[in-house]
């Protein structure tokens, strides 16, 4: 399974993550030191001398998928190095250590060295004779144009649901510099976009004497990355001033603003740092300054405690502020959190019905989202290609507000001909499918 240059040993290490974009993040912080150390990364868990697999605990299903992907990897390729490092592997680092094929567990306080702990670990120590050469970029051997910018770690608010601080600790953030000079090694690979990432992105620089805001603004002033993106913000984290950077077009108006409940009762039993109104006039605020910003964000349904009348109150608040997506959660209990122990748990039952309700209500508003946008042009990065039935070549991508779209290419003109993927050009919105929530429209 290993090969040798020059009788030196080189790794294949396949990288796999579950959960938020901050694993991502990782992953490509990993993929990048294996190969410049020379090692080889492999998209194919059944070749690898190494597999890493980054777990997650957001929620009880996501600790159980966390476990069942460690079976499946092992089952694939018996003869390999299993490193298990993220939420799951943190929380639970002695049961993972004693499962069946597990080699290695990293937990989140050293995940930063991962990649070397792993090669002393399973590797020669010298430095393989075939290293990646300067430039070559580990993100499209992956096959992704889009990179995760791993920001910060950690976070200081408890939430009483969330597990994830527990996991990941205090908050440390990374440099300004090694921030500024990542993005642009990616810019220099020819990455179009990157989404900065982290457990608590608005608090970034609470630690170093920094923000998001001068962060942004370095990047923007420092680097030529064409599109920059946030994963989750906290709405409680942005100031007033913060929207004025998006005259830049290099922001793209979309932003990811949690807001979990639409009633104060139960934020304030969640331990939320943002009342309704607050978030309301936030709204308000990036609406006026920024044309077309798409808004997305988090619902827990069936908070212990959730009245009828709270229910409500939050289908109507969310209705009223007309979010473009929803990430829906029903609520489980996660072991060591305050508000596992919180009386009055909501029946399964009504949990489904309210998490039905919900799934309804947020495909209405993203098809008036998507209807509000026929006729615009707008620019979008390309990603995917496929053929239909027809044999018609059909690529998708994504605007500047993250809205999918696809135009669909006469097989006369070939994909070479073309050449769109990981390219930015203008597309003219002509339709949109109810059905599979995105745009259409024609290349101009």
């Amino acid at each position: 399974m290993r090969a040798f240059f020059g009788f030196v040993e080189f790794m294949k290490v396949h990288l796999k993550a579950l959960g938020c974009r901050l694993n991502e993040a990782e992953l490509e912080q990993w993929s990048r030191s294996f190969r410049l150390s020379g090692h080889d990364i492999v998209t194919d868990p059944e070749f690898a001398d190494v597999v890493v697999v980054n777990t997650c605990a957001v929620t009880v299903d996501a600790s159980k998928k966390s476990r069942k992907l460690m079976n499946r990897l092992h089952r694939e390729n018996p003869h390999s190095k299993l490193v298990v490092s993220g939420c799951y592997a943190t929380l639970d680092a002695e049961k993972v250590a004693q499962r069946i094929g597990v080699d290695l567990v990293i937990p989140n306080q050293e995940k930063d060295q991962l990649p070397q702990t792993v090669m002393e670990a399973f590797a020669a120590n010298t430095m393989p004779l075939i290293a990646m050469e300067p430039g070559e970029s580990s993100l499209f051997v992956r096959g992704r144009q889009r990179a995760f910018v791993k920001i910060q770690d950690g976070c200081r608010y408890r939430c009483t649901f969330c597990i994830v601080t527990l996991a990941r600790g205090e908050e440390r953030s990374r440099s300004l510099r090694d921030i500024i000079d990542e993005v642009n090694l990616l810019v220099e690979e020819e990455i179009q976009e990157i989404v900065l990432t982290g457990v608590h992105v608005g608090g970034y620089g609470s630690d170093i004497d920094a923000s998001l805001y001068e962060l942004v603004k370095s990047l923007l002033q420092e680097t030529d990355m064409p599109r920059i993106r946030f994963a989750s913000v906290e709405p409680w984290d942005l100031p007033e001033n913060f929207f004025a950077l998006f005259e830049n077009s290099r922001l793209m108006p979309h932003m990811h603003l949690p807001l979990q409940s639409g009633a104060d009762t139960v934020l304030r039993r969640m331990s939320r740092r943002c009342k309704t109104a607050e978030f309301s006039q936030l709204i308000k605020q990036i609406r006026a300054v920024v044309p077309n910003f798409n808004v997305t964000s988090d619902i827990i349904v069936g908070f212990p405690g959730e009245t009828e009348q709270e229910w409500q109150q939050t289908m109507q608040y969310v209705e009223s502020i007309g979010f473009g997506h929803l990430h829906i959660f029903s609520y489980s209990p996660r072991e060591g959190t305050k508000a596992a122990s919180l009386a009055n748990p909501i029946a399964n039952d009504i949990k489904k019905q309210r998490s039905k309700e919900l799934h309804c209500l947020a495909t209405k508003m993203k098809q008036q989202l998507l209807a509000s946008q026929k006729g615009l042009v707008v620019d979008v990065l390309w990603e995917q290609q496929k053929k239909n039935d027809a044999g018609q070549i059909i690529f998708s991508g994504y605007t500047p507000n993250y809205l999918k779209v696809e135009i669909v290419i006469n097989n006369a003109i070939s994909e070479s001909n073309l050449g769109l993927k990981n390219k930015i050009t203008p597309v003219k919105i002509h339709a949109f499918s109810t059905d599979r929530l995105l745009l259409q429209g024609t290349l101009l």
